[in-house]
């Protein structure tokens, strides 16, 4: 029981510092949006699931804390980590991945968007890559909810670049950033097999081409 209690202890104070380093940080940054209208409809039904890559976590989810997204998070360490904050920003952590309990995790997250009107969020190259490739999970999720995709993105003019498998990004304080929106995908559902790769195909470009847009804004070939 006390090794328990220790235990929450440790990772509710990741969670609280966590979000608060972030909640530091962003208060600092200038940050634009751009393609928000092509998304603003779907976005405000909050029937969608949001994709970005694994390197873009930290933006992202400060922008929609308090929007109640189910969110796909690794059984990791890293992903304990990720879920702490997450959780602390008003999210839920379901956790699973394609590696470790990923069709129990799907299952949970398809019945958690059955259960009321709310966002979800995969991010589709993690826990461990390949870096910028989309895994079909997303797909399989948006084929059985009905909900469209939509991929975002972000970079900054000043940046630090880690030397991770996926070269995560964070901004330096007081530094601009740009938020990108893509097209939605829509899965449709009685997708074949045929279709349902042509729409992985279709996301996994257009988070490219969207991350691509952002990064050269800056100069950055990351």
């Amino acid at each position: 029981m006390k090794n328990k209690t220790l235990y929450e202890l440790k990772w509710n104070l990741v969670g609280i510092l966590g979000k608060g380093i972030i909640d530091l940080l962003a208060s600092t940054l200038q940050i634009e949006s751009i393609g928000f209208e092509k998304v603003n409809a779907v976005m405000s039904s909050k029937k969608f699931i949001f994709a970005f890559w694994h390197s873009r976590i930290l933006l992202i989810s400060h922008v929609y804390k308090g929007w109640d997204g189910a969110i796909l998070v690794s059984q990791s360490e890293d992903g304990e980590i990720i879920a702490r904050i997450l959780q602390r920003q008003g999210h839920e952590a379901i956790r699973g991945s394609s590696t470790r309990g990923g069709l129990r995790a799907m299952a949970g997250l398809i019945k958690r968007l059955k259960e009321r009107i709310r966002p979800s969020v995969i991010i589709p190259d993690g826990p461990q890559g390949p870096r910028f490739k989309v895994q079909p999970g997303i797909i399989t999720l948006a084929k059985k909810t009905g909900y469209p995709i939509v991929p975002v993105t972000y970079s900054a003019k000043r940046i630090k670049t880690f030397a991770s498998w996926d070269r995560f990004i964070m901004p330096y304080p007081f530094t601009k950033c740009r938020m990108i929106y893509g097209e939605p995908v829509y899965v449709p559902e009685n997708s074949s097999k045929h279709t349902e790769e042509v729409c992985r195909i279709r996301l996994e470009e257009e988070m490219c081409r969207i991350t691509r847009e952002a990064d050269g804004s800056f100069g950055h070939n990351i």
